[in-house]
């Protein structure tokens, strides 16, 4: 398995060439839509593996707008919840990033509440909402280093990665972060 890790105080941040759904840390975040409704990619992937009661459980909670946070239990995953969160559909507007860092953010901080201490992030919003993966890869992890340095609760922050250009894409960013962040 392909692997790139990056210490963050008492935290470890790992980039896996992996599936989400088969991820053992506590959380996966689901790339959802707003209905927190099966589809394709991510969500369906994760929809699919957790089994019927996760749709049921996401009907309770009243959609999910672009940025948000909202979790259930992960059902038949090896998670024990999933997080779900929205990201913005790519239109090259300044709001994009800001949105992207909501999702890791509110995903991340969802998680230190609820005293989650490991969780994996697939590439949020980069397969049908368009937001291409270099840029969406600098922004997350821009979002996961920002919260991590003021957050160590988590100890955790993986990204599974399906393609080969999506882990190169994540680790490229990940080398350019690091660097930048030394003093």
């Amino acid at each position: 398995m392909q692997k790139a890790t990056h210490t963050l105080g008492k935290s470890r941040l790992e980039l896996v060439r992996g599936d989400i759904t088969k991820q053992d840390t506590e959380a996966v975040v689901n790339a959802a839509n707003q209905q927190l409704a099966p589809g394709g990619g991510v969500a369906g992937a994760i929809h699919a593996a957790a089994g019927p009661e996760l749709w049921e459980a996401c009907k309770t909670l009243n959609g999910c707008r672009t940025g948000e946070a909202k979790m259930t239990k992960g059902y038949r995953l090896p998670a024990s919840y999933v997080i779900h969160t929205v990201g913005p559909i790519y239109s090259n507007a300044p709001s994009d990033p800001v949105d992207l860092a909501h999702c890791y953010k509110n995903s991340l901080k969802l998680a230190s509440e609820k005293h989650i201490r490991s969780i994996s992030f697939p590439s949020l919003s980069t397969g049908a909402f368009g937001y291409p993966v270099q840029q969406a890869a600098e922004v997350a992890l821009e979002a996961v280093f920002d919260y991590m340095e003021n957050n160590q609760d988590i100890q955790l922050v993986r990204f599974a990665l399906f393609s080969q250009k999506d882990f190169e894409a994540y680790k490229d960013a990940l080398d350019k972060q690091t660097r930048s962040s030394r003093p």
